[in-house]
């Protein structure tokens, strides 16, 4: 049973990483005259490659028997890289919303959410995130979060501030956080309890919600 689910899994993967890719691909095709559908598509392609840094890896780890230890370097560094790109995609996804909202002045939140963006990065950055070893502390993990949600959570508002003035848009604060709920709860609990880790599952659906609707732009 667990053997057949980490196959799952692995197809999943795949399949979230080839969907957003194509995305990615027809957004940069289609962006010609369209700012924001070339940002989306960047945006897109930002989010696909960063995952790929760490659903690559796992893929082999959970379909390779035998697999040598250095598959953990790799999970690590490619749970760090992904945890950066996450945090640009949203800071991405926040310019596409100052792009096609009626927006007035947000130059304060935009400010605002680029420093949440560099706080982020740095706190990825930092040793005690251990992101090599098997037996990272967890509380460190909780505290690179925080700004993390709080870019989720203005992001989130802006969508809902303006939820009525683009209808194909008009769900994505929902989208972002729904993928926080998934998400949050595998940051707190996931060292203890390792089948909330399941839960990233569902959060990937979102994202590909997410891309989805950026074909609209």
């Amino acid at each position: 049973m667990k053997h057949n689910f980490r196959i799952l899994e692995a197809v999943f993967d795949v399949l979230y990483l080839g969907i957003a890719l194509i995305i990615g691909v027809i957004l940069m095709l289609s962006s010609i005259n369209n700012s924001a559908r070339l940002v989306a598509g960047i945006a897109v392609l930002t989010l696909t490659i960063g995952d790929s840094f760490h659903l690559v890896p796992r893929i082999i780890h959970i379909t390779t028997p035998n697999v040598s230890d250095r598959i953990y370097y790799f999970l690590g560094r490619g749970k760090q890289i992904t945890s950066i790109t996450m945090a640009i995609f949203y800071l991405l996804l926040w310019w596409i919303g100052t792009m096609v909202l009626p927006v007035g002045n947000v130059k304060v939140y935009s400010y605002l959410i680029f420093i949440l963006v560099a706080i982020r990065i740095i706190m990825c950055i930092m040793p005690q995130n251990k992101w090599l070893e098997k037996d990272a502390d967890n509380l460190w993990g909780i505290w690179r979060n925080v700004p993390f949600l709080a870019i989720g959570l203005i992001v989130a508002t802006l969508f809902f501030i303006y939820r009525s003035s683009f209808q194909q848009l008009g769900l994505m604060w929902v989208a972002i956080l729904i993928s926080f709920a998934f998400y949050m709860p595998v940051v707190i609990w996931a060292d203890k309890v390792p089948k909330i880790g399941m839960l990233m599952l569902p959060k990937s659906c979102t994202y590909i919600w997410i891309l989805i609707m950026f074909l609209s732009l």
